[in-house]
């Protein structure tokens, strides 16, 4: 089953969360933003010389939105973030399933159509109801600028990650989509090094030394990893249960914190970690039953339009 990419794409970026929490002694976010999506670009650009791949496309358009919009989205959540407990930025930017949900009910209310999954939709609901037993999250009444952003985080991811799958469905496939991503990311990166230097002509980037670059480096290919294989999730998965699947990077990461910091879970998040590994068996049974039906021919309409075929 195709959705199930999203585990591999969880764990990877739980393995580059790791990465950023320690490169952040050293590095500041632009940096990490910029090293990252050069390191992707680099070995994508290598791979596909490789292999014959080519650069061109003439979906240029899609890919500057997909760009411009995850990009937005990892900066606000970065800012959120610094200004919140960790917890409440990783729950608020995990809603960002429960927006797909809302949009595709949204665009199927619209066309008039009653075919939306509400058995993935409550599943997606249960799964950030564990998120938020884990995580347990709160903010102070001066926050509420940074938990907006937060918000805004997940729901400019989920836009993003509907742009990856309408990306596919045009014909496009993940290699492009992904290097596209690191070349914008890796812009976006270095124009934030000239703001963190306080001007054009202050290019603000740190010495590396030994350990430094090595962190980058796994940095950057496991966000490569993990960005290839949500692209290809989103591209041939079903997107409510992708987006589901999702959730289980904050089990991984919470793995690691147990692992690498010695983190303690209390009683309550680790049922919190049993609804979010339960929602996610619950919504891919469900996919794997309703697949298993044979489904009525789709109008020529529902069959060009790619958000159309998710509700």
């Amino acid at each position: 089953m195709q959705s199930l990419w999203m585990l591999v794409a969880t764990f990877m970026f739980s393995i580059m969360g790791v990465c950023v929490k320690i490169a952040s002694d050293m590095y500041s976010v632009s940096e990490i933003v910029m090293y990252r999506g050069l390191v992707g670009a680099v070995v994508l650009a290598a791979l596909i010389v490789m292999r014959g791949g080519s650069f061109k496309t003439r979906l240029g358009w899609h890919h500057a939105w997909r760009g411009a919009i995850g990009v937005i989205s990892l900066w606000l959540w970065f800012w959120s973030i610094g200004k919140l407990p960790l917890a409440t930025g990783m729950t608020l930017n995990y809603m960002s399933p429960i927006w797909i949900a809302a949009i595709l009910f949204a665009g199927g209310w619209w066309r008039g159509q009653s075919r939306f999954e509400l058995g993935l939709s409550i599943a997606i609901l249960c799964s950030f109801a564990g998120v938020t037993m884990l995580l347990q999250p709160a903010f102070h009444a001066d926050q509420w600028q940074a938990a907006l952003a937060g918000l805004a985080s997940g729901l400019i991811s989920a836009i993003a990650y509907l742009q990856v799958r309408k990306l596919g469905q045009l014909g496009e496939p993940e290699y492009r989509v992904v290097f596209y991503f690191s070349v914008t990311g890796t812009l976006a990166g270095l124009a934030g090094t000239f703001l963190d230097g306080e001007g054009l002509q202050a290019l603000s980037v740190s010495a590396h030394g030994v350990k430094g670059p090595l962190l980058l480096l796994a940095i950057g290919i496991s966000a490569m990893v993990a960005q290839m294989a949500m692209t290809r999730a989103y591209h041939l998965g079903k997107t409510l249960v992708t987006a589901n699947l999702q959730y289980t990077g904050i089990v991984f990461s919470s793995a690691w914190g147990i692992v690498l910091w010695g983190d303690a879970l209390s009683l309550f998040a680790w049922c919190g970690i049993a609804v979010i590994l339960g929602s996610g068996l619950a919504a891919t049974y469900y996919n794997t039953r309703v697949a298993s039906v044979p489904a009525a021919k789709a109008k020529v309409t529902e069959a060009n339009d790619p958000i159309a075929t998710e509700v």
